[in-house]
């Protein structure tokens, strides 16, 4: 017997009218083969946020950071410089640093042949090779055999670094993070360089990155999985994002004395932020992969690191003046605010990747008019993979 509904093999083509956009399809959510192409086009050409440069203050100091395919070192020289290189050695091509993070004292030894390099890049000794000379009998260039240098340049706090041969200019960076707030000077007045990191958490996702950035260019779920936070911002219960609001962001509740979990009161405002900034939230994505709010007392910092089609690893920290953070004051109904919405919106993305593949999502789904400005984010996407 013929069931009355036949079961759905492939959903019919989506033809959405003005108030509904189309999505990208759910294999650009799911394919390794999209996820390799933006590896090599989107992450390997564009400034990546690697660390918060106070993170190796020292000289010495190193942190190995994935960026596309490649992995990057990024160590602070004797001269206090801080330097990105390819964390490959450029004799058999062994990785230097395996660990994550840590110290060298004075170099940079391969553990498979011991080339040894400098902090600065410079090939320091190679074991047997008593003069290092070329055919000629003179002395080899020993920066062109030494380490391969990553472009890089700290803002913020920061440092970006960039894979490509030929680097965009960084300052598209800055302009982008400053169209969302409307005033080309408004990022400068929180002196986000200057804070210190009061807390920090790391969250592996399951999710694709940009189910991530989508989620967090927008509010309309806002009112359905974040209670703390419309009860700190009541206009998001609105489900239109600060991000949509050039200049405005979003407004504290009336009886909301700071950006807590509990609405209570936080720390003094940041010096330097105007009195039109101070009691507003503002929402800054900056691609691919960085997401920064900024509150009167405290910034929230994001940064992602997609692993797989189906894996990012976001790095949160929550920046406080060096007063607050040197005196040990209790920054836990803060941090404890941001913490619950990165949860919630976190397990809201990994509940969406799994439909990603389902034949119901093959062809996408539709941005209703809160967020057709994510409609942005998919073009220029498509538009860095040429597709």
């Amino acid at each position: 017997m013929t069931p009355e509904h036949p079961p759905l093999l492939d959903p019919p083509a989506i033809d959405p009218p003005p108030a509904l956009r189309q999505t990208l399809a759910g294999d650009y959510y799911v394919s390794d083969a999209v996820f390799a192409r933006e590896q090599e086009h989107i992450f390997e050409n564009a400034w990546f946020c690697a660390v918060r440069s106070s993170d190796l203050a020292s000289p010495g100091k190193f942190k190995k950071v994935q960026v596309g395919r490649e992995s990057v070192l990024l160590v602070r020289g004797r001269d206090g410089l801080l330097r990105a290189f390819l964390n490959v050695c450029r004799h058999r091509g062994a990785q230097l640093c395996t660990e994550p993070e840590g110290e060298v004292k004075r170099s940079i030894r391969c553990p498979y042949h011991s080339w040894t390099y400098a902090l600065d890049g410079k090939l320091m000794a190679a074991p047997n090779i008593a003069s290092l000379t070329d055919e000629s009998g003179a002395a080899i260039d020993r920066y062109r055999y030494g380490l391969v240098p990553v472009a890089l340049t700290e803002w913020l706090g920061y440092a970006w670094v960039c894979l490509s041969d030929t680097p965009p200019p960084f300052e598209d960076v800055i302009a982008e993070t400053t169209r969302t707030l409307g005033d080309s000077d408004a990022i400068n007045r929180y002196g986000i360089g200057g804070l210190d990191v009061g807390h920090r958490v790391v969250y592996d996702v399951a999710a694709n990155w940009k189910l991530i950035v989508e989620n967090f260019m927008e509010c309309y779920h806002c009112s359905s999985i974040h209670p703390e936070l419309v009860g700190v911002l009541p206009e998001f219960a609105k489900g239109v994002a600060a991000q949509a609001n050039i200049g405005l962001g979003a407004e504290f509740g009336s009886q909301v004395a700071g950006f807590t979990v509990d609405g209570t009161a936080g720390f003094d405002r940041l010096p330097g932020i105007t009195e039109e900034q101070d009691r507003r939230y503002y929402a800054i994505t900056v691609k691919p992969a960085v997401f920064i709010n900024l509150v009167p007392d405290h910034i929230i910092f994001h940064r992602m690191f997609p692993m797989s089609a189906s894996r990012t690893i976001v790095e949160c920290d929550w920046l406080y003046t060096g007063d607050v953070v040197s005196s040990g004051r209790d920054v836990s109904n803060s941090v404890e605010l941001f913490h619950r919405v990165n949860e919630q919106d976190f397990e809201a993305c990994e509940r969406t990747q799994p439909s990603m593949s389902s034949r119901a999502y093959r062809k996408g789904g539709v941005l209703v008019p809160a967020e057709h400005h994510i409609a942005e984010f998919h073009e220029w996407v498509v538009s860095r993979l040429g597709a």
